[in-house]
């Protein structure tokens, strides 16, 4: 199944991310309308949390830190990320893996 949260980049993909931080721990809660919602344990202040995010997603995507950018809002919770260097298969693959319904889309 496709996730609507992603898309095809020039460079790799685009993930759309809604952010909610100060959680228990950080994790893939589920995927409302175009976006993936991640639960982030550091809470955003100074740009942890937007740390915390790029090191969440280069383990789920198996990438160096390097090549998860912060594409736009850095300083609200609806965010994109590029991920470079991924296809689309790839990423939708990585993203089904952590995700809790099984990649079953919400909205």
């Amino acid at each position: 199944m496709p996730f609507r949260c992603l898309s095809p980049h020039a460079r790799g993909v685009r993930l759309a991310v809604q952010a909610v931080p100060r959680a228990s721990r950080t994790e893939v809660v589920d995927f409302p309308e175009d976006r993936c919602r991640i639960r982030v344990k550091a809470p955003p202040v100074e740009g942890e949390a937007n740390l915390a995010l790029i090191a969440f997603l280069a383990k789920v995507f198996r990438l160096p830190k390097r090549q998860v950018v912060l594409d736009q809002g850095a300083h609200g919770k609806q965010k994109v990320f590029l991920l470079m260097g991924v296809d689309l298969a790839a990423a939708e693959t990585a993203l089904q893996a952590v995700s809790p319904t099984g990649g079953k889309e919400k909205g």
